[in-house]
């Protein structure tokens, strides 16, 4: 497969990004859902980057769009354009004093196990990774999920991004990916680009100038 092809979709979304729905090859699309928090920002920042280093194209919660819908419409519609997707359940326990779990992340799960069997053809069928970390007791409020075989990360960069290549590079629309090892060398560059980014931008960056900025910086 042609690893410009990703690269293509990205600039493409530059036209469109802010100005109607968000067009791109389903079978290379994944969306990621993981906390948006800072704490977390150094892993989503690696997740991003193992993605398109698998030649895929990312999707998220943080892509602008018709601001007019409601932002659980956005994130259906993405979940549905797109033929895989990663879930990140590190925030589903007690935080702070009011000891509140976050579970959005749960439920846009939730959405992506449907879009799994909206497609009768077991080969369009969406394909869903869930990433926990070391230690985390997710069965206990998700027992549904004991049947699962989840990939576990203890919390750092390079667990994460390992994991989530290990599982992208098998997926059957994966291209010829570098070795983990060579992607979180080259990451530091991304963060690079991507800060001067959030220096341009302030936390509007556009979506797609964040995976361009990604997909510049791959190894070859």
């Amino acid at each position: 497969m042609n690893r410009g092809d990703p690269l293509e979709v990205a600039q493409s979304l530059r036209k469109h990004f802010g100005h109607g729905e968000l067009k791109a090859d389903p079978t290379k699309s994944v969306f990621i859902n993981c906390p948006l928090d800072r704490d977390f920002a150094p892993l989503f920042d690696a997740i991003v980057f193992a993605t398109v280093c698998c030649g895929f194209l990312p999707r998220s919660a943080l892509e602008s769009g018709t601001v007019a819908e409601p932002r659980m419409e956005r994130i259906a519609r993405a979940i549905f354009e797109s033929k895989y997707s990663i879930h990140d359940l590190s925030r589903c326990r007690g935080e702070r004093d009011e000891q509140l779990a976050r579970f959005n992340m749960p439920l846009e799960l939730g959405i992506a196990m449907a879009r799994r069997y909206t497609r009768t053809k077991k080969a369009d069928r969406h394909d869903w990774l869930l990433l926990v970390p070391e230690g985390h007791a997710y069965v206990r409020f998700v027992s549904d999920l004991a049947g699962y075989d989840p990939v576990r990360h203890d919390g750092t960069v390079p667990s994460a991004a390992r994991g989530v290549m290990g599982w992208l590079a098998t997926r059957p629309d994966a291209v010829s990916a570098p070795t983990p090892q060579d992607a979180l060398a080259a990451l530091p560059a991304f963060i690079s680009k991507k800060e001067e980014l959030m220096r341009q931008w302030g936390d509007n960056v556009p979506w797609a100038d964040i995976v361009l900025a990604a997909r510049d910086t791959v190894p070859s």
